[in-house]
């Protein structure tokens, strides 16, 4: 389900206004977040660290209003509830787009996901193996073989895209005991300034220490 937003009562309508006629209207940014308790949680749970985290960031994305915007024909649409769609590395080294559902229940998300992590490895006949026509998603990807400090997204600016992008990489034990690991947020500005954006990193940070 989705509501249209009424642009004219909107207090970011200039703001929106301005970016969206920009060639690359998103912006990004990367920062570290602490996943000491987080990878600890996992382990005693039985399950996947990918898993466990990719819950905690859709958790994030589906509390912060503005991540759930999305524009559509140029109008603006809040989504009740946002999906991933995440890479999925195969055997052969190649990768496919998944859909994974949300739901706030671990449990339940858990299962969900694994089962479409599945169907994606055995799935080989390219890039997407199912429909990805709808707009309440965001676009998500991890490097665990890489620490980086930074990233760029391949993007084709004539396509309409409004999808916030999150890329986790690989994660670090130090000296210390703690584990760190980078992540990546790219969104467009014109529905998400830098304010929106500390609230979505500060509530991941707060969901992977619980």
């Amino acid at each position: 389900m989705k509501t249209l937003l009424d642009i004219e009562t909107w207090n970011r309508k200039e703001h929106y206004l301005f970016f969206k006629q920009f060639e690359e209207p998103f912006f990004g940014i990367t920062t570290t977040i602490d996943c000491t308790k987080a990878y600890q949680k996992a382990k005693q749970l039985g399950t996947s660290f990918f898993v466990y985290y990719l819950h905690k960031c859709i958790l994030a994305v589906n509390a912060i209003e503005s991540f759930r915007y999305r524009i559509i024909e140029d109008e603006i649409y809040i989504f009740d509830t946002i999906d991933a769609s995440t890479t999925i590395l195969r055997e052969d080294l190649t990768f496919g787009f998944s859909l994974i559902q949300f739901s706030p229940d671990f449990d339940t998300f858990s299962e969900k996901t694994y089962e479409e992590i599945k169907r994606v490895k055995n799935n080989t006949t390219g890039i997407f193996t199912r429909d990805f026509t709808r707009k309440n998603i965001i676009h998500t990807s991890s490097l665990p073989w890489i620490n980086f400090s930074s990233i760029s997204h391949a993007r084709s600016f004539t396509f309409p895209d409004s999808c916030p992008k999150i890329s986790f990489g690989k994660m670090k034990l130090k000296k210390s005991g703690k584990r760190l690991m980078p992540v990546s947020v790219h969104v467009h500005h014109g529905l998400v300034d830098g304010y929106h954006l500390g609230q979505f990193v500060n509530y991941f940070q707060e969901l992977m220490n619980e």
